[in-house]
């Protein structure tokens, strides 16, 4: 049906339950006047409509956001395998009743204009750098936290990062018996592998960002390129990130990655150094696990 349809069908003597499928959030902000929500991302969602709508019989037009945008279609499927009778989908969506020139209802959000230029200071306990090491048969996963950092933005965009890891925080997450996880620690923090007493810290320097176009949610957005000083040892280092700018003014950014240790003159284990290695073979690739947080 079209937006013209769907108001004829809206202004009946018996018009049928207007279901907005999308967040509450944006259901309060702007909606098609007279509809009903219940978000189709959450489970709980044929319960929330069975709380709603109460009687399978009642006639329902369900829509989402836009033609592009796949809840309004998934929500009508649930509907009627959920048993509902009469459930149609009005694929047009919030958009198309927009563009149409329809009315709408809803309250604007007010938020906190987000702070587009300037330097963004990290946040070290909620910042933290995931690992994950490998062999043949075993792996091996952890944390490490950073002591200080800072980002630079320009027009909402990121344009450089400097990290100070603290390699002393190196933690292991999968080994439960206290014994052997410090034994492992103390391997990792070793001279056979990151040599903490003479290296206690590591520095990453992002001197360029790059933004990848077209940028979809729930996918890299900036490809970020400097360099990683470990245990001395300084490399080039290349990777996609997620970087954004929250409505309250605070930078988020994910990222994975992963570095060759030998680069770093890191050896122990390495099939490309040792023969006979056996049980004691370690995988040259470590993966990282980049979250950070910061704030202006």
């Amino acid at each position: 049906m079209n937006p013209r349809e769907l108001l004829s069908r809206a202004e009946s003597p018996n018009p049928p339950i207007l279901l907005n499928v999308l967040p509450p959030e944006v259901f309060q902000e702007k909606r098609i006047p007279g509809s009903v929500n219940a978000c189709v991302y959450e489970m709980s969602f044929l319960d929330n409509v069975a709380r709603l709508l109460p009687s399978k019989n009642q006639p329902i037009i369900v829509y989402g956001a836009s033609p592009d945008s796949l809840e309004g279609s998934v929500a009508a499927e649930k509907l009627k395998r959920a048993g509902y009778l009469a459930v149609e989908h009005f694929d047009a969506g919030l958009e198309g009743w927009i563009t149409a020139g329809f009315p709408t209802a809803g309250t604007p959000r007010s938020v906190e204009t987000a702070k587009s230029s300037g330097t963004f200071r990290v946040d070290p306990e909620s910042s933290v750098i995931r690992w994950m090491g490998r062999n043949l048969f075993n792996h091996h996963s952890g944390t490490l936290r950073l002591s200080e950092g800072d980002i630079s933005t320009s027009g909402g965009d990121l344009t450089a990062a400097t990290f100070t890891i603290n390699m002393h925080s190196i933690s292991c997450e999968d080994i439960s018996d206290p014994g052997l996880n410090a034994m492992l620690v103390a391997h990792l923090k070793s001279d056979d592998f990151f040599d903490v007493e003479n290296h206690p810290a590591a520095f990453c320097s992002l001197e360029r960002a790059e933004r990848l176009t077209p940028a979809i949610d729930g996918r890299p957005n900036v490809a970020l390129s400097g360099s990683l000083t470990l245990r001395g040892v300084t490399r080039p280092v290349s990777f996609p990130a997620v970087v954004a700018i929250n409505e309250d003014g605070s930078l988020t950014g994910q990222a994975f990655t992963e570095i060759d240790r030998t680069e770093f003159q890191i050896l122990y284990g390495s099939g490309k150094f040792f023969r006979h290695l056996g049980k004691h073979l370690v995988n040259d690739h470590i993966q990282l696990h980049l979250k950070i947080n910061a704030r202006p």
